[in-house]
């Protein structure tokens, strides 16, 4: 059902190398590119993530109760994201950890304050 998200910024350079990689742990890679932003996917077929500058070029701001989940395969993928997104300027806001029933979640922030998740099944 979902076909792309995308979460706004407000320096595209610094969200394209975080972005990138970030989600080359899940085999992304870019699959377009224009002057407003950067999408990545790991297939045609599948849901892409994009970064963009606002399109009525107001400032990018936070969503209050918006996240992004981004779908691992296995709790070492997720600590991996977690880590990686900490080590690239991203604000952790919760350690990856068994959230129950058979649910294996980590929350963190990118530069620009998005709030995402990294999960899998367990």
């Amino acid at each position: 059902m979902i076909g792309y998200t995308c979460v706004g910024t407000n320096d595209l350079d610094k969200a394209v190398a975080f972005y990138t990689e970030l989600l080359g742990i899940l085999g992304a890679q870019v699959f377009f590119k224009s002057e407003r932003g950067v999408g990545w996917g790991v297939a045609p077929d599948k849901p892409m993530f994009s970064v963009m500058r606002p399109f009525d070029t107001g400032k990018a701001t936070v969503g209050n109760g918006t996240m992004v989940a981004l779908a691992a395969s296995t709790p070492d993928q997720v600590q991996a994201l977690h880590a990686k997104a900490i080590a690239l300027g991203g604000k952790d806001e919760g350690a990856p950890g068994a959230r129950g029933g058979g649910f294996y979640g980590a929350y963190f922030r990118d530069p620009d304050g998005n709030k995402l998740a990294a999960f899998c099944t367990v």
